[in-house]
């Protein structure tokens, strides 16, 4: 059981890398394009629109295919991709580097996802994807950091071209070593997996999750330039900061396998607290070291937990559809994660970098107050009690 999680959670690091790398390196790719920060921030809002929109109609699709194959060929393109990237001449062919890879990412996630849930069973899905969730973690911890670090010392150019390949090394340990895992014939009936689409207790869990990263990424997609502008650090001390932020995620990670498979919203909303702590204090406390070490560290592992509570959140809202069920919660993060590097861009014209945490923190209060709704029990239910 473990050599599949294993290579998964291997694969996952170089995926879920490429999606968050342009974090640590938007000052750089939006000098050398010559564009804003906000408008090379747009980058972001388009790869997480992109899986938005189509990531529960690309993973109900390719459900039905082979897992070996499907997920060494969606390495492949993530490598190709990647080098698209490094070589991007203009914003333009940027955004079409951006594209591609964010058609493949929901796809192999929820996949990814639903294999480690049916290794160990539905009791223990949280804990199972924690296993997979490692390679994010790691993509925070090392990679978006390591990214920023190279970028700082090669140029942004060679993170990329790096990352690539990586991804194709990641396609060969696939092809060679991992086994051929079970298709569930349920999940290949588009009808049925779109279904729970019509349940009103799923629309508000994937409402939540849209409110929950909306929040996260008001303020992280701009978390570079914060350390570099108001805290005044150069890109090798950017870079350090950020591989400390993503290095307190592994707490986060395990902290949040657990909480997730003891009551998901309980969990939800108790690391939603705590992240509102730590987004309002940083800006006060960027001028001491220590403060701001806490600060972001709170920060850190409250948004590592969040990651893992949402994504099984939803798995376990569509037992029958479980892989479905993710990628309705990658549809809704991603589409929170777009929303939310647009108003951090508009919050930065109009009120300064300064505001972030405020307005970041509004969208988790919100996240808070639907959770509590959603405890009180089935919407469904309640809507036709009402006769809705």
């Amino acid at each position: 059981m473990m050599l599949p999680i294993l290579l998964l959670s291997a694969a996952g690091f170089t995926v879920l890398t490429t999606e968050f790398i342009i974090v640590g390196l938007l000052p750089g790719i939006a000098r050398d394009l010559a564009v804003s920060i906000p408008q090379a921030g747009l980058l972001v809002t388009l790869f997480a629109f992109t899986v938005a929109c189509l990531g529960p109609f690309l993973t109900a699709y390719f459900a039905r295919f082979e897992r070996r194959k499907l997920f060494v060929s969606i390495m492949v393109l993530f490598g190709l991709a990647n080098l698209l990237a490094a070589m991007a001449p203009n914003i333009e062919v940027m955004a079409v580097a951006r594209l591609l890879p964010a058609l493949a990412l929901p796809v192999f996630w929820a996949l990814a996802s639903e294999a480690a849930m049916d290794l160990v069973g539905a009791e223990q899905a949280g804990q199972a994807v924690a296993k997979i969730s490692f390679g994010v973690v790691c993509a925070t911890v090392f990679g978006i950091p390591v990214g920023a670090l190279v970028a700082d010392a090669l140029g942004w150019r060679a993170a990329f071209g790096l990352l690539g390949a990586l991804a194709f090394a990641k396609a060969l340990l696939l092809f060679f070593f991992l086994p051929t895992i079970q298709v569930h014939s349920a999940e290949t009936s588009l009808l049925k997996q779109f279904r729970v689409l019509r349940n009103l207790e799923m629309q508000g869990h994937v409402l939540l999750s849209v409110l929950v990263f909306c929040g996260m990424f008001t303020a992280y997609t701009y978390l570079a330039d914060i350390l570099e502008r108001m805290a005044g650090f150069n890109g090798t001390v950017v870079g350090w900061c950020l591989m400390a932020f993503g290095a307190v995620g592994l707490i986060g990670n395990s902290l949040g396998g657990r909480a997730v498979d003891r009551h998901p919203l309980w969990a939800s909303i108790g690391f939603s607290l705590f992240m509102i702590m730590g987004m309002v204090a940083l800006i006060p406390s960027i001028h001491s070291t220590t403060a701001l070490a806490i600060a972001m560290a709170v920060w850190g592992i409250t948004q590592a937990a969040l990651f893992l509570v949402s994504h099984v959140r939803l798995m376990k809202t569509a037992p029958e559809t479980p892989a479905f069920g993710a990628s309705l919660n990658i549809s809704g993060a991603n589409l929170g994660i777009g929303l939310g590097a647009i108003v951090g861009g508009h919050v930065i014209d109009n009120f300064g970098l300064g505001s972030l945490g405020y307005a970041a923190s509004g969208f988790i209060g919100l996240s808070i107050l639907l959770a509590l709704v959603l405890m009180r029990g089935p919407l469904s239910e309640r809507a036709s009690a009402s006769g809705l």
